[in-house]
């Protein structure tokens, strides 16, 4: 009787959750989003002051936009967007966080390996809408910006904020977008350097991604979704097959009675532990615990080739690391005990940088 009524139950969820409501999932930097990291607030704060602001999540639907007048074009996220075509849209441009295809959107600008922690920063720059804004919660990857561009908020090797002119307009890149959400918008000076970066008088043009690839249809052929192309009985198909596997469940395991465990040796190979671990890392965007594990391990590795004790510490290690390999001392400090890097691209170059010093290592020895 119990089992039976477990399985009445787990039926009654399973209708649930195919028949409820879809959840709606946050999205980062999405002007229609109220969530913590959407940025419905900072929309809101710039109708109140007449700016128009219009969300898009294509290159024709921005390029539209940019047909009807000088815009300014504000880029959050550039998944399944092509950014070559994106680049020319000409205007004003925005660039906020580690977006793909930056080589293209913002030429000149490079991205500094070694990302910074993410705290409130200031301007120290002419740039009026910084300075007028103050402090502003920033970080992340550090930026150079080309010849005769502006800088802002220094972090690391770099800047947190570059601008520059270019053939149509002005190009901004801020190196994290954190400052426009609805969570940090409200603190330091995060409000007044959102509203003087997009607010600049023109009307908006907010690119988001897409939430799923574009689809492909043949041409004269409305495109159709996966419910639309099912029979209609399939629905009720699916929930009898779901009970016959349930009483089927229920009427085998009485008969069978309770299920023996054993346990048997499994070989598992060392390739495909961490390989396997890495993908745990990456789902889980734990990049401060995989850049942690790889300092590490370089760490015990390199200690004995040096000809250091087993514990030694950071005073010990970084100038003997420096001196065996040539390299600058400080580079090799913030590569073995700096920040976590601010996005997998800065995990991937730090890994290739710790690679070449044990190599650089190894030659020498």
């Amino acid at each position: 009787m119990i089992v039976l009524l477990g399985a009445v139950v787990v039926l009654v969820s399973i209708l649930g959750v195919l028949l409820g409501p879809e959840q709606t999932p946050a999205r980062y930097l999405d002007p229609d989003d109220t969530s913590l990291s959407g940025s419905k607030a900072l929309a809101e704060l710039l109708r109140d002051r007449g700016v128009t602001v219009d969300r898009v999540d294509s290159v024709e639907a921005a390029a539209a936009k940019a047909a009807t007048g000088d815009r300014l074009l504000l880029i959050t996220d550039t998944t399944y967007i092509d950014e070559f075509d994106l680049a020319r849209i000409p205007g004003d441009r925005l660039v906020i966080g580690g977006v793909f295809g930056l080589e293209a959107l913002a030429p000149g600008v490079r991205v500094e390996p070694v990302g910074e922690r993410v705290r409130s920063r200031e301007p120290e720059c002419g740039l009026p809408a910084a300075t007028a804004a103050g402090s502003a919660f920033l970080g992340g990857a550090p930026l150079r910006g080309p010849s005769g561009s502006t800088a802002c908020y220094p972090a690391g090797d770099g800047h947190a904020l570059v601008s520059f002119p270019y053939a149509s307009g002005v190009i901004t890149v801020v190196t994290d977008g954190d400052f426009m959400t609805n969570q940090r918008l409200a603190e330091d000076g995060n409000a007044a350097l959102a509203l003087n970066l997009v607010g600049t008088g023109k009307a908006v043009t907010w690119l988001v991604a897409p939430e799923t690839p574009p689809a492909v249809a043949l041409p004269g052929e409305r495109g159709k979704s996966m419910y639309d192309l099912m029979p209609p009985g399939i629905r009720w198909a699916v929930y009898m097959a779901i009970i016959a596997v349930l009483v089927t469940a229920f009427w085998r395991g009485r008969r069978l009675g309770p299920v023996v465990t054993e346990k048997l040796p499994v070989i598992v190979r060392a390739a495909e532990t961490v390989e396997g671990r890495g993908r745990l890392y990456r789902a889980r965007r734990a990049r401060e615990r995989a850049a942690d594990a790889l300092r590490a391990g370089t760490i015990d590795r390199l200690t004995p080739r040096l000809g250091l004790a087993s514990g030694a510490d950071r005073q010990e290690i970084v100038p003997a690391l420096a001196a065996r390999t040539g390299q600058d001392a400080q580079q090799v400090g913030a590569a073995l005990y700096g920040p976590p890097p601010a996005d997998d691209a800065g995990l991937v170059r730090l890994a290739g940088y710790l690679d070449f010093m044990e190599r650089q290592i190894s030659e020498h020895r």
